[in-house]
């Protein structure tokens, strides 16, 4: 089957890849020349390394390449090759209306069963069906960056998307090698969403001067066993970035203060200190910078761990209670799509989840915020002494 790519950025890049690595042919457009040029660099990079590690054969590599075309334009007359694709993947600007004007260009090249898949982060996979004449046909297909790497895939089924165009995406990306969980059709869909307090609560302890940033990411390394602090890492991925996802989490819940966003990074980021592509952002970068010293104090740390983690465990266990993805599919997702040392179900079953409930009722008792507000599920979980994970819904 070919499969076809629109984007030739990071994200569509990185798909590509996988699918010809895969056996593919695959037809990857973009309507800016450079993007196309520095995907093809990136490609025959990314074989040299699996050649210099011994994974391929000069063969084997040259292969891979062989079978991805690019394709310059994104218009009707650019895209006709694309009549030739059983699946297209499109991984263009996060721009709701630019997305369906593609999607319906598309309707009228491809094959009447082709599935068009969406790569987006953040878009409401129904209002991207909404534009289409056949709205069964799509669905998300949400990969983790770089896409080569990462090993977790989102499959997001519209209200709209058949059963079998689910099953055909599902099947689609565990053909690829990856690790597949299905989520539901909400604003962050399943890893952003579940995500959020590891940022949102630090950067609220931040704001109240528990800790300093250096203090935190120290904390939630050395003590919570994390890969990386979440200062560091929302440096990393751009403060813009992560801005814009938690404020498209709280907006499209209607303002859930669980994912009120911090006012603190909202200034970072309209002062143009966006992380680590700007130099600056909670940390500063570049030749001759020191790298702040944190507290080290066990009692502090911990008491910033038990309280992130607390959140996280909450989170985790709504997700479970309003139906966005299976307590399995919630485990999968956060150890492989933002590699959290364990499973946060069974994080909170370690922890105790009455443990888990005192220290939100006692957070939200002092505050008087609703951010802290247990999830209905937790307390009748905890009400029958069953455990997170794996347990049936309580009656």
């Amino acid at each position: 089957m070919t499969i076809g790519v629109v984007g030739a950025g990071a994200m569509g890049a990185g798909i590509a890849q996988v699918a010809a690595a895969h056996g593919h042919a695959v037809l990857l457009a973009d309507a800016q020349p450079a993007a196309l040029a520095r995907a093809r660099d990136g490609h025959a990079q990314a074989m040299a390394r699996e050649v210099a590690k011994g994974r391929r054969t000069e063969g084997d590599a040259a292969a891979v390449l062989g079978r991805i075309t690019c394709v310059e334009g994104a218009d009707a007359a650019a895209l006709a090759p694309f009549a030739a694709c059983g699946v297209v993947i499109e991984a263009i600007v996060e721009r709701l209306d630019a997305k369906q004007a593609l999607f319906r260009t598309l309707e009228g090249i491809v094959p009447p069963d082709a599935v068009l898949a969406s790569n987006t982060s953040s878009l409401s996979i129904a209002a991207l069906a909404g534009g289409c004449a056949h709205r069964d046909r799509v669905v998300g297909l949400h990969f983790f960056n770089p896409a080569p790497v990462m090993p977790l895939v989102e499959v997001i089924p519209a209200i709209t998307t058949s059963a079998e165009v689910t099953a055909a995406a599902r099947a689609l990306a565990a053909s690829w090698g990856k690790v597949v969980v299905q989520a539901a059709d909400t604003p962050g869909f399943l890893v952003n969403r579940v995500a959020r307090p590891f940022y949102g609560e630090s950067l609220r302890l931040l704001e109240e001067g528990v800790a300093d940033a250096a203090t935190i990411d120290w904390a939630l390394k050395t003590l919570g066993g994390f890969r990386m602090g979440p200062f560091e890492l929302m440096d990393f991925i751009g403060l813009d970035v992560n801005y814009a996802v938690t404020r498209s989490v709280y907006d499209g819940t209607y303002g859930d203060p669980r994912y009120r966003p911090s006012l603190a990074q909202q200034r970072l980021v309209e002062a143009g200190w966006l992380g680590r592509k700007s130099g600056r952002g909670f940390f500063a970068y570049g030749e001759g910078i020191v790298a702040p010293v944190p507290t080290e104090d066990a009692a502090l740390g911990q008491g910033i761990v038990d309280r992130v983690l607390a959140m996280l465990v909450n989170e985790a266990v709504e997700a479970v209670h309003l139906r966005l993805a299976s307590a399995d599919d919630v485990e999968r997702a956060m150890t492989t799509g933002v590699n959290y040392p364990r499973g946060l179900l069974a994080w909170g079953d370690a922890i105790g989840g009455a443990t888990v409930l005192a220290r939100l009722d006692a957070l939200q008792a002092e505050t008087g915020d609703p951010r802290y507000r247990p999830s209905v599920r937790l307390r009748q979980l905890v009400r029958a002494g069953a455990l997170l994970r794996g347990a049936p819904s309580p009656a």
